[in-house]
């Protein structure tokens, strides 16, 4: 009997990763950990006789280890990953349970690999980041690298989503944080750090053209793809990561709070009551969501990934271009399905390396994308994976290359 226990599994993110799972059949029994228990029970009863709810306090490292006990895996999409990140990675390590989340925060991945030596000496594997970026932008630019090119010199991800039916406070949070953190880029094969709304950041800012949703600036994100990729892929000169968030107002708005000071969390008194600014902020963007929505036309959610990789083959540049699209969909299901094919593919013993790693130190790029075409037909979302690769070449022509799988 195999089992998975999904943290913070009635989220935007988690509620898809555990639907995804109950379809996928791999599981004979899924617990859904939660602060929210009765919300977590309705939920469960929506997947099927197999899945179950569980109470847990993720500042409890007893109560994760009790909420996650007997598991096979934990697939931990709990938020702000800042702050949640590494605590339950060391439940889960001290209990002797293999682990997979979504982390997308720089200063959090930086901690939950410092925990390789423990996680390795207890023969645990912590896939960190198996999301949408970072993770599969780490998968299809390993496959590209392994498969397509002799060196690699470049990988930049840029990344565009918006219209998801609702974010919830820890997605708001997780931007602020990106907002008002240093952002290590690679470049010219060296470090440089960066923050996104002054003038280092800015210089980075592009406008960037995304497969069917249309041309957004980008601003430099705190992802760590900037700092993983130069130690599993060598001799690269340059990595970076760029991000939005759609409709343009609303991401405006976040950056113009943030301007303002209101991501402090010092509580302040006003009229006699303590505020603490940033959950004001928060509180205030959320509320201001819908409106920005209507005045935008975005009825939808939907999103992209672009992953750029320029190398040499035989001694000549080429470049490789993978695009990940979809309408209908948008942050939930892109990092959400990823999610639960990183806990597949552990179940499946198909992650074998013990410590902690992001994808491309521990996912065979072909295995992911053989799970991905089978799990994609299980939701309903379509018979192929929906990659676009486009291959430049020294002269400059593109053409389309088909992903064979």
């Amino acid at each position: 009997m195999s089992k998975i226990t999904v943290l913070g599994g009635c989220g935007g993110i988690g509620s898809v990763a555990a639907r995804t799972l109950a379809t996928s059949g791999y599981f004979d029994e899924i617990v859904i950990g939660e602060n929210r228990y009765e919300a977590a029970c309705d939920f469960a009863a929506s997947l099927g006789g197999n899945a179950s709810a569980v109470r847990v306090d993720a500042e409890d490292p007893t109560s994760l280890k009790q909420a996650m006990s007997g598991s096979d895996v934990v697939l931990n999409c709990i938020g702000p990953f800042y702050r949640f990140g590494p605590p339950v990675l060391l439940a889960a390590i001290e209990a002797g349970i293999n682990y997979v989340d979504v982390c997308d925060d720089l200063d959090a991945t930086e901690r939950m690999l410092e925990l390789d030596s423990e996680a390795s000496s207890a023969g645990i594997s912590a896939l960190i980041g198996m999301g949408n970026s970072p993770g599969m932008a780490n998968v299809l630019a390993r496959w590209c690298v392994d498969e397509m090119l002799d060196a690699v010199d470049e990988v930049n991800i840029y990344h565009a989503h918006g219209g998801e039916p609702a974010e919830g406070g820890a997605v708001i949070k997780h931007r602020i944080h990106a907002m008002t953190s240093d952002i290590p880029l690679f470049v010219d094969g060296k470090f440089i750090h960066v923050r996104m709304l002054e003038p280092s950041g800015q210089e980075f800012v592009k406008e960037t053209e995304f497969k069917n949703i249309g041309s957004y600036p980008v601003y430099p994100y705190p992802h760590p793809e900037t700092i993983t990729m130069p130690k599993y892929f060598k001799g690269i000169k340059r990595v970076t990561n760029m991000g939005i968030v759609f409709p343009l107002p609303y991401f405006q708005l976040t950056m113009d709070t943030v301007k303002l000071g209101l991501a402090s969390e010092e509580p302040i008194i006003v009229q006699g009551s303590e505020v603490i600014p940033i959950e004001f902020e928060v509180a205030y963007i959320i509320s201001r969501r819908p409106g920005f929505l209507v005045e935008a036309g975005v009825t939808e959610p939907s999103g992209c990934l672009k992953v750029e990789v320029k190398g040499t083959k035989g001694g000549e540049p080429h470049q490789f271009v993978f695009s990940m699209y979809s309408a209908g969909a948008g942050a939930g299901e892109g990092t959400g399905i990823p999610a639960a094919m990183g806990a597949i593919l552990m179940k499946e013993g198909k992650v074998e390396g013990k410590g902690v790693f992001p994808p491309e130190g521990g996912v065979k790029p072909t295995d992911m994308l053989e799970l991905a075409a089978k799990v994609i037909k299980g939701t309903g979302m379509g018979e192929t994976v929906p990659i676009y690769i486009e291959h430049i070449d020294k002269d400059g022509k593109a053409e389309s290359v088909d992903l064979k799988i």
